[in-house]
């Protein structure tokens, strides 16, 4: 087993993966609190709390402070908001692992909010939102999961919107802050660590209370498919396409199917939209696809960056990719590839202490259990032509395609049109 799991007395959990060839630890701390938990007057607020969470604390009253201790020993400070949760790590030599969560839990614990830096900080998400929505690339997905999504927080874009941001006051930051309870908390260490490590967490976090705040909205498991086409018009050379369909929540059964259907359809250069995007027609540079499950919905879609004078061949081609995976089985040939090089790219991701923690972390936040490497790879294993087809009639046959699109256009009937005969 990778994973060892313990429960603090207030519903913490402290989940470690030691790892005795590393000179290293990292160290997390993961809440179930991301940016669906926002309300509409307050969209942006999980991100922008990240950010503040770095301004100081009762102790360490400033960023420098903070940042000047982290690094005194060499390591590096850093944290990510997603839709369903955020994380705070610190990664350093295994001798300072002590510090790493001194500090961690400190900024979690005792932030300052304070209100001029509040002000401040503000022009610096502003700006973060600028350049994000400068690449359109980074964003096109976004875009897409409105449509998948629409009507529910999880359609909202993480960083929120410029009116909500700057709106924000210390209250509302200590109102979200609800969220950041040790009973929605999971710490992680991975690397080289000691016996005593749980003991020293129990004590730096084991006495704070934890109150369960009310949950958000769920979305019904089988959504009804909305708008078919997403599209913000914009002057650029390039087009930037992301299409696929609604399917199934994160702890679904069929969950390693998505996974290899999505490699069937963009995971390396032998892949299917590799070889007929881009290889044997040159409409696109760069093309992906993924599978993406949040607690309760999910999507699978394809996302490249492809000529605005070839849009509709592009847009057609990807299409009929996504259909054939319902129409026409998959050889045994191509299973197995798809599968080998999925078990491969996860096995190569989780070499590193960081990656190693992150990977068990979401699941245990997420699911309220820990996944085992192990286990993922015998669940691409069981994974059968069968199976593909079935999962494909039934999320891209039954519930159709859906696109977002980022381009000089402004008439979303063309692509609707190119969706439903690609």
């Amino acid at each position: 087993m990778v994973f060892e799991r313990h429960v603090l007395p207030n519903g913490a959990r402290v989940l470690t993966a030691p790892m005795r060839h590393a000179q290293s630890v990292a160290c997390f701390v993961m809440f179930a609190a991301g940016s669906r938990y926002e309300t509409p007057q307050t969209r942006g607020i999980a991100h922008f709390l990240e950010h503040m969470l770095f301004k100081g604390t009762e102790r360490r009253p400033t960023t420098r402070a903070l940042t000047r201790e982290i690094d005194s020993i060499g390591g590096v400070l850093n944290a990510a908001t997603s839709k369903e949760y955020t994380y705070y790590y610190v990664r350093c030599a295994a001798e300072f692992l002590d510090t790493a969560l001194d500090v961690l839990l400190d900024m979690l614990w005792h932030p300052r909010l304070n209100a001029e830096e509040i002000e401040r900080e503000k022009g610096v998400i502003f700006e973060e939102m600028n350049a994000h929505n400068d690449t359109p690339r980074d964003y096109v997905d976004e875009l897409f999961e409105e449509l998948v999504y629409e009507g529910h927080p999880l359609a909202w874009r993480i960083k929120g919107v410029k009116d909500t941001v700057g709106a924000a006051t210390r209250e509302t930051f200590v109102d979200y802050m609800r969220w950041y309870q040790p009973g929605r908390m999971v710490l992680g260490v991975a690397g080289q660590i000691d016996d005593g490590l749980v003991p020293r967490v129990g004590a730096l976090v084991g006495d704070r209370a934890s109150e369960e705040p009310a949950g958000p909205a769920t979305v019904p498991p089988v959504l009804e498919r909305g708008r078919c086409v997403n599209l913000e018009t914009k002057d650029s050379d390039q087009a930037h396409i992301c299409i696929g369909a609604s399917t199934y929540p994160l702890g679904h059964p069929d969950r390693y199917v998505l996974q290899t259907m999505a490699t069937l359809l963009g995971g390396g250069m032998s892949s299917r939209l590799f070889q007929e995007v881009r290889e044997r027609r040159g409409l696109a540079y760069s093309l992906s696809a993924l599978s993406h499950g949040h607690t309760d919905g999910g999507s699978l879609w394809a996302q490249a960056g492809v000529d605005i004078r070839r849009i509709d061949d592009a847009v057609a081609t990807v299409a009929h990719e996504f259909k054939r995976l319902a129409d026409e089985p998959v050889s045994p040939e191509e299973l197995d590839t798809a599968r080998n090089f999925t078990k491969g790219r996860s096995v190569l991701q989780l070499e590193t202490p960081q990656a190693m923690i992150n990977f068990g972390l979401r699941r245990e936040v997420l699911e309220g259990h820990v996944a085992e490497p192990s286990d993922i790879l015998a669940g691409l294993d069981a994974v059968t032509g069968e199976d593909v087809q079935r999962v494909a009639q039934d999320t891209i046959g039954r519930r159709g395609l859906q696109m977002s699109v980022i381009g000089p256009f402004d008439d979303p009937s063309r692509f609707e049109r190119l969706l439903e005969h690609g």
